[in-house]
């Protein structure tokens, strides 16, 4: 910019302060008029009584705070030539002030990205930001729709309905669609705990970027529950008719015939949103998909190591590969800044993989595969059945008779502690936490009761784990059981990957409450219970290093 355009003010900056001294000017008129109007009314209040709103007593007059000579603009007492003075250089100042605040900014700064109109929050509306209904909506809805049917089940029109002429349908009975969902979940509970144990170990070396690898585990199953919530191929013939791909045919029929009237934008939204929640809701009700997203994802993914690890970080025993077994000495500052640090760490990734695999799955929808309907039903659920209880069978048997036994003569059995001991205990977990949700998660829409309540109870269960094991008591069998339960049982009885969904699907101040109350009261529950030892007698050698 020359001299000469940094001297003159731009144009935008003259018509700006045109309408602040005309602005001023108005301003200036109206509170002579108010002082006029005020004047007048002080005169006709002299000769008047009191206002016969208020019978205020006499003894107000002595409140300094409601005094009118303390006014030192009141006209009934007409200022003095120095008190006029002093006004006048007060608007000037004021003026001058005003004047000065003007910045002559070019034109160019608006092609500046950090300067343009950005909204990482679409609308302060959340109905508007999340067109889908909230957590609690829904539950509410289906609360709804479960005492209608209830209702009608009673009043007998269900039955009358029933003996209507339908087409035929293939239905699973109760009892064999129980037997598919617990088996899906013991399986994909088993294969969830190999994938943590084997996640933290691959990402637990020399050097690593994050010393507490529990984060990894997190963030890779929000990815898949991420990816299965948002996926509309995978189980695309639901119940052997492609419904969610016949509205998708038919809402682009319509829109290719909008223009003869028969159809609108709006209405095709409508049908494809019904759609996509008739989806929605009919996955739920998919054996397989409750093993993928219950089973493998939330036994991916461990609530109660991400508490031990905040826990492990305010104490100063969250371990490196680079240091061994002790760590550097530091204040309580330091500790406050490594909690927090794994705080937002976990969280932050933890919801962005939820948010990645959504994308992820809208990216690869044109090649994504469909489970055909015959192979699921007809073979792949009764196969799951012998193949869930088999490996549950077979982790039981290595951890009594562990493979390095025969291997390695006389040498350490470290099996049973890496993963056999917790493929023993993992199933227990999925299934304790599948149980609690169905009875407990109905009753707060607004605060799903039990998700929290599986992360607390397990996160003081691994608390009592890991007290236990390091304590100077017992052997090398006993600290791999207790290993086993940290890994297995606590490990998929917690979950992240449903606690980041929830945390998204509820609304903003519920979010907000539910995610802070987890955090801090299971943190609590920890130091209560890990707290208690090593600030007393100090966490002794584990006899069970693996």
């Amino acid at each position: 910019m020359d001299d000469s355009e940094s001297r003159n003010p731009s144009p935008s900056n003259v018509e700006r302060d045109a309408v602040r001294s005309s602005s001023a000017q108005s301003a200036s008129r109206h509170t002579v008029s108010q002082h006029g109007s005020a004047h007048s009314r002080r005169r006709r209040s002299a000769s008047q009584p009191s206002s016969p709103d208020y019978d205020a007593p006499e003894s107000y007059m002595n409140l300094h705070d409601v005094d009118e000579n303390a006014d030192g603009l009141d006209l009934i007492v007409p200022p003095s030539a120095e008190e006029l003075k002093r006004q006048e250089t007060r608007r000037q100042r004021r003026r001058s002030s005003a004047s000065h605040t003007n910045y002559d900014i070019p034109d160019s700064y608006v092609n500046v990205p950090e300067l343009e109109e950005i909204a990482p929050i679409p609308s302060r509306d959340e109905r508007r930001w999340r067109p889908s209904p909230s957590l609690e909506e829904g539950r509410q809805l289906e609360r709804r729709y479960s005492v209608h049917q209830e209702a009608r089940r009673r009043s007998g029109e269900a039955q009358q309905e029933t003996e209507k002429p339908k087409p035929e349908e293939r239905h699973v009975s109760r009892l064999a669609t129980e037997i598919y969902t617990v088996s899906y979940l013991i399986l994909f509970s088993i294969f969830g705990t190999l994938a943590r144990v084997g996640l933290q170990a691959l990402t637990y070396y020399a050097g690593a970027p994050v010393t507490f690898s529990s984060v990894w585990p997190n963030f890779a199953g929000s990815l898949v529950m991420g990816f299965l919530a948002e996926d509309r191929m995978l189980f695309r013939f639901e119940w052997g008719t492609p419904t969610y791909e016949l509205q998708l045919l038919r809402a682009k029929e319509n829109n290719n015939s909008d223009g003869t009237g028969d159809s609108s934008p709006d209405r095709v939204a409508v049908e494809l949103a019904a759609a996509k929640k008739a989806h929605v809701a009919t996955k739920k009700t998919i054996p397989l998909y409750i093993g993928l997203a219950t089973g493998f994802c939330g036994s991916f993914t461990s609530f109660s190591s991400f508490i031990r690890d905040i826990f492990l970080a305010l104490s100063n025993d969250l371990l490196s590969p680079d240091m061994g077994l002790v760590t550097t000495p530091r204040n309580g500052g330091y500790s406050f800044m490594a909690l927090v640090a794994v705080i937002i760490t976990t969280v932050s990734l933890s919801l962005t993989g939820l948010l990645v695999g959504a994308q992820l799955a809208l990216a690869l929808e044109p090649i994504t595969p469909s489970l055909p309907f015959n192979f699921t039903r007809k073979f792949l659920d009764p196969f799951a059945v012998f193949l869930a209880w088999g490996a549950w069978i077979g982790a039981i048997l290595l951890s009594i008779l562990p493979p390095d036994r025969f291997v390695n003569e006389g040498a350490s059995e470290i099996w049973r502690g890496r993963a056999t001991f917790a493929l023993v205990f993992g199933p227990l977990g999925c299934l304790g936490r599948f149980y609690a949700s169905l009875y407990l998660n109905g009753y707060l829409p607004s605060f799903p009761l039990g998700t929290f309540a599986v992360n607390i109870f397990g996160t003081a269960v691994l608390g009592m784990a890991w007290d236990l094991a390091h304590v100077p008591v017992g052997g090398v069998i006993s600290c791999q059981v207790f290993q086993g339960i940290e890994d297995g049982f606590c490990g998929c009885f917690t979950t992240v990957s449903t606690w980041v969904a929830e945390l998204t699907a509820l609304r903003r101040r519920h979010a907000y409450v539910y995610g802070g109350t987890s955090v801090v009261v299971a943190l609590a529950c920890m130091v209560a219970i890990m707290g208690g030892l090593r600030w007393s007698d100090g966490f002794s050698t584990l006899k069970c290093l693996h």
